[in-house]
């Protein structure tokens, strides 16, 4: 990673503060075009209403003078006559001295311009325009002034000529909108912002400890657990990484123990190997008695060497079955043939209990046939002298056909029955060469089984009591 990285704490932070900025942008433009078309059509209401309240006054006072000669009188009682400072007109907005009670209504200045019905300038409140003058084309808004007595029409009056009172009443109120619109947007965005960064350090405190803890896992061989304190994706997360390491700390104790049994199997056939070529060179065997020695722990290193490379096919994928259609009963009739021999040789009495009619599967009959007699031979090795071993078979209730192979030998510890299938794994009990085996051959039977989709498990009651192998195939294999 280069040094102008982000972090993912900053990037989560960046990223939730160019949404709340640009969400605050556009609600402060929209708010304002929305009030500022609202209050243009609410001043233009105000500014027409304001007109007609001239266009009557004038209309009032014109009927009660009869003329245009009291004009003044109702544009002060309105408060549009302002004061003049040393001569001179006020020109322009801003506020107007007071001229007592009735001057106060207004605080900035209208424009208002009469006109008579022959378009002469009766009065400029501004005094801009001189009476008796052609009145111009003047903006604003109209205010008809009638004679009451007759109803006819005696003249006019341009209101707010120059916009601006109107103008200022708008842009008053938008610059305090807006200015209260924009605080609320700040207000808002530190608290969205505050939230932000609560709420990444709530996201990237886990992704830290994962980052930290699989550091360690890889520099120092660590173990520590993550803390898991939520049940969502970051929980999740963290549980499946304890997992994980768990998962890990077993894997690298089995490794060491593949490690120190291979050892040991490796090491005790070539030791034996060596003694037995000593005595030969020394003329203290015969070289039969020796040969057959050799013979036994070459063959011993032989089977040793097979069972891994067993177990390699099914680690790399290249386990392939050849399937054909197999009798289940004459599979296993054929392997309990086999080991017959050996049962009688120890007196162990070896049964064969079919339990129902038994179909016929497509199986790899040569691989089944060692996964099977993989288990007989642990049957065999762990049943003293005198003892049984019963195999049945059968198809259970949820259709999947059954071979259980069950003896009264020396039974497995509750504690050792979940690392059965591990490689080179062997109860404490079983960790003599002369009946533990390698330890490869439930880890064979099981990759054997599992390929033809089918199960296998072992229970046992306890030290002493036995133990039974079960594995079942789904009809349709």
């Amino acid at each position: 990673m280069s040094g102008l990285a982000v972090s993912l704490r900053g990037r989560i932070m960046l990223a939730f503060a160019v949404i709340v900025v640009l969400a605050m942008v556009l609600s402060v433009a929209a708010a304002y075009y929305v009030i500022q078309g609202q209050m243009s059509a609410f001043v233009a209401q105000l500014g027409a209403a304001e007109a007609a309240a001239v266009g009557r006054a004038l209309s009032r006072e014109y009927a009660a003078a009869g003329g245009w000669t009291t004009v003044d009188r109702a544009l002060a009682e309105g408060g549009y006559l302002y004061a003049e400072a040393d001569g001179e007109e006020h020109e322009g907005r801003g506020e107007r001295p007071e001229h007592g009670p009735e001057t106060l209504f207004h605080v900035d200045r209208v424009r208002i311009v009469v006109v008579d019905s022959a378009g002469l300038v009766v009065r400029d409140n501004l005094a801009r325009l001189r009476p008796g003058a052609p009145a111009p084309e003047l903006g604003g808004e109209l205010a008809v002034v009638t004679d009451p007595a007759t109803g006819r029409t005696v003249g006019s009056a341009q209101v707010d000529v120059e916009r601006a009172f109107l103008a200022a009443e708008t842009h008053g109120f938008l610059r305090a909108t807006l200015a209260a619109t924009v605080l609320g947007a700040v207000l808002i965005a530190a608290a969205a912002l505050a939230l932000a960064a609560w709420l990444a350090h709530r996201i990237t405190a886990p992704v830290t400890r994962l980052t930290r803890a699989a550091a360690a896992i890889a520099g120092r061989g660590d173990s520590a657990l993550l803390p898991v304190t939520s049940a969502d994706e970051l929980g999740r997360m963290s549980a499946a990484f304890n997992r994980m390491t768990n998962a890990l700390q077993t894997q690298r104790g089995l490794r060491r123990r593949l490690i120190d049994d291979l050892s040991h199997e490796l090491n005790t056939p070539l030791c034996v190997i060596r003694l037995e070529a000593q005595g030969l060179r020394d003329g203290l065997q015969s070289p039969a008695a020796t040969a057959d020695r050799i013979i036994r722990e070459v063959a011993l290193l032989h089977n040793l060497v097979t069972d891994l490379n067993w177990l390699a096919e099914t680690d790399s994928g290249e386990l392939r079955l050849n399937r054909e259609s197999c009798s289940v009963a004459q599979l296993v009739s054929d392997e309990l043939r086999r080991w017959r021999p050996q049962a009688q040789i120890r007196g162990i009495a070896l049964s064969f209990q079919p339990r129902s009619a038994l179909p016929a599967l497509d199986l790899d009959r040569t691989r089944l046939s060692q996964a099977l007699g993989n288990v007989m031979r642990n049957a065999l090795q762990h049943t003293a002298a005198g003892g049984r071993i019963a195999v049945a078979a059968g198809v259970e209730g949820d259709g999947a056909v059954a071979i259980t192979v069950t003896d009264d030998g020396a039974g497995i510890d509750a504690a050792d029955l979940p690392q059965l299938f591990d490689r080179l794994y062997r109860t404490d009990q079983a960790r003599t060469r002369g009946t533990g085996g390698s330890g490869l051959g439930l880890a064979i039977a099981h990759a054997i089984v599992t390929a033809h989709a089918g199960t296998i498990a072992v229970t046992s009651p306890g030290r002493g009591r036995g133990t039974t192998v079960r594995i079942a195939f789904p009809q349709v294999v």
